[in-house]
């Protein structure tokens, strides 16, 4: 039987260079193009790459005019994405260590929880624990989820779905959210005490990108509607995009409630009133299983006690 030392001895021949350089070459595509950005020769690089295989003991890459991971390459691939993840995670925290703060957090969120949650957790934190430095990052879930897993984050506040549940992840639900449908001060709708669906479909949509939930949510909401035809003008899911679409056009713009709130009590849009545009969802925070710590873990709670008081309408 193969003992756990054995298992894991090809591991411990593989160097940071050896990851590195596995990386720039997935990226790169060819032979050609990865010998010129690590600066080798062709031949040095092909070489190089048979005594990684040799060291893992299996074939990494199909050859050919454009290379191809094969399973054990894409395994591969993805412990370098960890590997050095945590690397330049650890360095950053050296150098917060260095400057005298406490530690530091890597969040990604989609714009739910960009809009009150976040920074009202983040400023509650640092009142409540000292100085912890905080780095915060805005994209589309399944993108952050994906960065989540490879370590770039140490959380994400975002929608969640099935994809939290997965097996090496921990969420909790924070609130349920809503669609909101949003115009700019001066749209010809933004006075409006009663609108019909068909009043809508005459103007241009600034719409979420098509791979988020909000968007195929949106979509079954127009089908059921009668508005399936439409087709957005924009795509986006840049809240300050939107927001200067709006205030400059008559577009009408989607966003989450939480998000719409935000941008109502600063004035900058008009919320219409329309009492079934459909369930954003449940809006929460992910984070990898067994890779918490003490900071992470208060960090969750408090945004959970943030999440309760946004809720009252503190």
């Amino acid at each position: 039987m193969q003992s756990p030392q054995d298992a894991v001895a090809w591991a411990r021949r593989l160097r940071m260079r050896h990851l590195e350089s596995f990386l720039v070459l997935i990226e790169a595509g060819t032979l050609t193009l990865a010998a010129d950005r690590l600066h080798m020769t062709q031949s040095a690089v092909s070489h190089w790459l048979s005594e990684m295989e040799e060291l893992v003991g299996a074939r990494l890459v199909l050859r050919g005019k454009q290379m191809r991971l094969t399973p054990a390459g894409e395994a591969v691939r993805k412990l370098a994405l960890r590997v050095l993840g945590e690397v330049s995670r650890t360095h950053d925290d050296l150098i917060s260590l260095e400057r005298g703060e406490v530690s530091r957090l890597h969040i990604g969120s989609v714009t739910a929880g960009i809009a009150h949650l976040l920074p009202r957790a983040i400023l509650a934190f640092r009142k409540r624990e000292g100085n912890v430095a905080f780095q915060v990052s805005e994209g589309v879930f399944n993108r952050l989820l994906s960065q989540l897993e490879e370590r770039e984050f140490d959380l994400i506040v975002g929608s969640i779905d099935a994809r939290a549940y997965g097996p090496t992840l921990e969420h909790e639900v924070l609130f349920e959210d809503d669609i909101a449908i949003v115009v700019g001060p001066r749209h010809p709708l933004a006075g409006a005490t009663e609108i019909a669906w068909t009043d809508l479909y005459a103007y241009p949509w600034a719409m979420p990108p098509r791979d988020t939930l909000m968007r195929v949510r949106l979509e079954n909401t127009l089908l059921e509607r009668g508005g399936a035809g439409i087709v957005p003008a924009l795509e986006t899911g840049s809240i300050m995009v939107l927001e200067s679409i709006l205030h400059a056009s008559d577009f009408l713009g989607v966003c989450s409630a939480a998000m719409a709130g935000h941008l109502v009590d600063r004035a900058l849009v008009r919320r219409l009133p329309l009492a079934d545009v459909g369930s954003f969802g449940p809006v929460g925070v992910v984070w990898r299983r067994g890779g918490q710590d003490e900071t992470l873990l208060k960090f969750v709670a408090t945004l959970r006690r943030e999440a309760r008081k946004m809720m009252r309408g503190k």
